[in-house]
């Protein structure tokens, strides 16, 4: 993505689709001394965003394109796409073995894709379940490789990462008002951006494990929030920056121990993920992952709800019918996705106020979305930016609360006094 490359987080870099039109700039453009200035849509963006944000129920969905505004040091890992982790599997196994696996197959067929590769695995092993053959022994051995390599290559956060973009989303939609439900976020990542940020600006996310010592997974602590009782007072006092969290994919500090799903680090049991692979669909059928996509599907179908996506590709099905259904089904069901996929990078280079929105789409879902646009569904938003865009383009509801400037306050004092790193 040339145009995207090392440039900084923008709001102005959003592009809103107008029907009729195409996808307008954010900023007006000076037409000729005697014509009126062309108006850009940087207002009606604020608009959209504010409308979401004001909904009863609020919906965020993230994907993999929300890691890539992560920033890390030099010499730590980087953000990792479907690329990075072919790589990463390529390295760990080694290019003699993953040649000859990728051969197996067809390098043609498999087409440089790890989502191919490792369907193409799983298949050839289902069919010879039970075989203990050199080769079937073998393939078994490159997919716990494979396996262990995705684990490693998603595991880039850390306490020095950057994550602006994230704690802007986090800071936007967790200072809602109390008397509304709790925001719910949703993501298909296993990293812990959101997990960090949420750490170092004190929020609290209730993601469905227990506050004990050993984290434990049950499904009943979604139904759960922060109340603070004080003295005599009979009305519950809800605490304030608390979002709800669900990981639809698994976690990578998520482990099955003797039947449990604890939260840890410590390499014990085995990792609770769903590995990219044809049979997602089939796997997000199991716990905790039918949890998760259950209560997706649930909020969906609230009245007056607002479902907020960026960095979601649509490429998984399980995920992306559940959202064209709830479209279908719920009229009152608002939609705002913010992606860089609508407009093709050799478009946005020639810089234009008003670009033309027939492109053809990368899939079927956003090319559906736009066909509602098209046909006047005035539910469905569609702008064309990265996830860094859309944080920094959110308006504040509420400005920054007594509690999180004392955090910020105390962290910077407890900085100065470690001194510099």
């Amino acid at each position: 993505m040339p145009f995207w490359d090392d440039r900084a987080a923008n709001a102005e870099d959003i592009r809103l689709y107008v029907p009729g039109t195409g996808w307008r700039a954010a900023v007006s453009m000076e037409g000729d001394p005697d014509d009126a200035p062309i108006p850009g849509s940087a207002n009606a963006v604020g608009s959209v965003l504010l409308n979401i944000l004001n909904a009863t129920n609020l919906v965020v969905l993230t994907g993999t394109g929300s890691s890539f505004g992560v920033s890390n040091p030099q010499g730590r890992p980087t953000p990792a796409g479907m690329w990075d982790v072919w790589v990463a599997v390529r390295t760990a196994a080694g290019d003699a073995v993953f040649d000859a696996i990728v051969a197996s197959f067809g390098a043609e067929r498999v087409s440089e894709n790890i989502e191919k590769l490792l369907t193409l695995c799983k298949l050839y092993l289902e069919l010879h379940d039970g075989e203990t053959s050199e080769s079937v022994l073998s393939m078994q051995a490159f997919v716990e490789t494979a396996e262990q390599a995705i684990l490693a290559r998603v595991d880039f956060i850390d306490r020095e990462s950057g994550l602006d973009a994230h704690d802007a989303l986090i800071r936007k939609i967790g200072r809602r008002g109390v008397r509304k439900p709790r925001a719910k976020l949703f993501t298909t990542n296993y990293d812990l951006c959101f997990e960090e940020v949420a750490r170092r600006s004190r929020f609290t996310l209730i993601d469905g494990f227990s506050h004990n010592l050993d984290q434990t997974y049950d499904r009943t602590h979604f139904d759960l929030d922060i109340v603070r009782r004080e003295g005599h007072r009979e009305n519950p006092d809800y605490v304030a920056n608390v979002l709800q969290f669900y990981k639809l994919h698994g976690s990578i500090d998520w482990r099955r121990v003797d039947g449990d799903i604890l939260r840890t680090r410590a390499q014990v049991g085995k990792p609770v993920l769903i590995y990219p692979r044809s049979s997602k669909y089939q796997e997000s059928f199991d716990a905790p992952y039918l949890d998760m996509l259950s209560a997706f599907q649930a909020a969906l179908r609230e009245p007056d709800t607002a479902l907020l996506i960026s960095g979601f590709g649509f490429n998984d099905d399980h995920i992306s019918s559940p959202i064209m259904s709830a479209i279908e089904s719920n009229m009152s069901l608002r939609l705002a996705i913010c992606d860089i996929a609508f407009i093709p990078d050799e478009q946005l280079v020639l810089g234009a106020h008003d670009l033309a929105g027939k492109a053809e789409l990368p899939n079927r879902f956003l090319t559906r979305f736009r066909r509602l646009a098209d046909s006047g569904d005035a539910r469905v938003h569609l702008m064309n930016g990265r996830f860094q865009d859309l944080a920094a383009a959110m308006p504040d509801l509420i400005g920054e609360t007594d509690r999180e400037r004392h955090v910020q306050r105390m962290r910077a004092i407890q900085q100065g006094a470690a001194g510099p790193a």
